[in-house]
C-alpha cells in the first residue's frame, strides 16, 4: 500500500476521496461501511471491461461482506443514449435499489459519464463510485461529478452535475491499456500541468515518456487529479474558473466531430487541441514562440499529435471545423469561448476570437 496516495475533493457535505495507485482497490477498504450500508452493491459495467477487471472487484467486496450484481452494457459511446439511459435506470428499480445505497461505475468514462447520471435521477439521486480502468478516466472523467450521454447535437449534451462518493483510481487496471490508449489519457495530465501549474509541466517534461510507467504515472495522476481537485472546489457548476479545464478542447471536440467515428482517440485530439490553444495564442500575440515549441515538442516526444496534420485522419476543412466550434457548450451570445494560454502553466478563457481569422489560422495548420 505504500504506492497508494489519496487526494480529497473538497465539496462540504459531497466531499469525497480519490484513492491513486497499485493496490487503490484494497486501499478502499475503510469506505465499504458507509457506501454500502445494507451490504450489497450494483456493478455496471461493459463487455470489455467485465472479462478483464470484474473478477478482482467482486471478489474483493466478497471477502468485505458485500454482495453484488452485476449489470453489463455494451461497450462504446453508443451505450450513452437515451434509450440505454432509461433501461439502466429500469434496471437500478428493478433491484429495489434504496437511496441509501450506491452503485459501482467500472469501467471508461462511457460507463462513468452514463452510470453517474442514472444515479443522479434514480430516486432523484443515489449514491456511485467511480472505478475508472483507463488513464483518461481515471485523471479527467471520474473527477468532478460532470455526467450526460450524447444527443444528435453532440456529446455530453444532456446531464447533470453528481459527484460521485469515491474514486477508486485503481493502477493495476491500466496495465490491460495498449499503448494508444495511455498516451491519449496521458493529455489529459499534461493539460493540467498546462492550465495552471508549471513547475509539473517542467517534471512531466523531464520525465519525458517515463511518465506512462509506474509510480512516476502515479504520481503524475495524483498531481492531475489534485490541480483539478483546486478547480472544482471553487467552480463546482463551471460557472466561471473551471471552465479553464477546457483548455484545447474546443478545437479538440470539433476534430472529434468532423473525423469518421472512431478514428481518434478523446485524447488524441485534445493533444492536438492544446498544441493549437498554444499556437493561437501566439499568433495573437499574447503567448511566446518558446512556449509553443516546448509544449509541441513534449507533446511529439509522448508520441501524441501536435497538431492536425500528426493526427490519424487528416482529411480536414478549416470552415467546418470552426462551424463545429460554434456548437461548443462554453459559447455564450453566439460568441465561440477558446480557452487559450497566455504561457505554460498560465490559461486564460478567450470571448474575443474572430471567426474569419480563426478559420483563416485553421487553415494553416491543416
Amino acid at each position: 500500500m505504500n504506492d497508494v496516495l489519496t487526494e480529497k475533493i473538497e465539496l462540504g457535505s459531497r466531499s469525497y476521496d480519490v484513492i491513486i495507485g497499485s493496490g487503490a482497490l484494497e486501499a478502499a477498504r475503510d469506505h465499504l461501511a458507509d457506501l454500502f450500508p445494507t451490504g450489497r452493491t450494483l456493478i455496471v459495467t461493459d463487455e470489455n471491461i467485465a472479462p478483464l477487471h470484474l473478477e478482482r472487484l467482486t471478489h474483493f467486496l466478497s471477502s468485505e461482506g458485500i454482495s453484488s450484481e452485476v449489470i453489463i452494457l455494451e461497450a462504446g459511446e453508443t451505450s450513452k443514449s437515451f434509450p440505454r439511459l432509461e433501461a439502466l435506470t429500469d434496471q437500478f428499480l428493478d433491484h429495489k435499489i434504496e437511496r441509501s445505497e450506491s452503485v459501482i461505475a467500472l469501467g471508461g468514462g462511457v460507463i462513468g459519464d452514463l452510470v453517474g447520471f442514472a444515479s443522479a435521477i434514480t430516486k432523484r439521486g443515489i449514491g456511485f463510485i467511480q472505478i475508472p480502468t483507463t488513464l483518461l478516466a481515471q485523471v479527467d472523467s471520474s473527477v468532478g461529478g460532470k455526467t450526460g450521454i450524447n444527443t444528435r447535437h453532440g456529446k455530453n449534451f444532456v446531464g447533470s452535475f453528481h459527484q460521485p462518493e469515491l474514486v477508486i483510481a485503481e493502477a493495476d487496471f491500466l496495465e490491460t491499456l495498449p499503448l494508444r490508449e495511455r498516451r491519449a489519457g496521458y493529455a489529459e495530465i499534461v493539460k493540467a500541468a498546462l492550465i495552471g501549474d508549471a513547475d509539473m509541466f517542467d517534471r512531466l517534461e523531464k520525465a519525458g515518456p517515463d511518465a506512462l510507467e509506474g509510480q512516476v504515472l502515479t504520481q503524475a495522476i495524483s498531481d492531475a487529479i489534485a490541480y483539478k481537485a483546486k478547480i472544482v472546489s471553487q467552480d463546482e457548476r463551471e460557472t466561471g474558473v473551471r471552465a479553464l479545464l477546457n483548455l484545447g478542447h474546443t478545437f479538440a471536440h470539433a476534430f472529434e466531430a468532423c473525423a469518421p467515428k472512431d478514428s481518434i482517440r478523446h485524447g488524441e485530439a485534445v493533444a492536438a487541441g492544446l498544441s493549437l490553444a498554444f499556437q493561437y495564442a501566439h499568433h495573437k500575440g499574447i503567448c511566446p514562440e518558446n512556449d509553443v515549441d516546448r509544449v509541441t515538442a513534449h507533446l511529439r516526444n509522448m508520441g501524441l499529435p501536435d497538431g492536425p496534420k500528426t493526427l490519424v485522419h487528416k482529411d480536414w476543412n478549416a470552415k467546418d471545423l470552426v462551424d463545429c466550434m460554434r456548437n461548443d457548450k462554453k459559447n455564450q451570445g453566439g460568441q465561440i469561448t477558446l480557452v487559450l494560454a497566455r504561457g505554460i502553466g498560465n490559461a486564460y478563457i478567450d470571448t474575443t476570437s474572430d471567426e474569419a481569422d480563426l478559420v483563416r489560422f485553421m487553415e494553416t495548420t491543416l
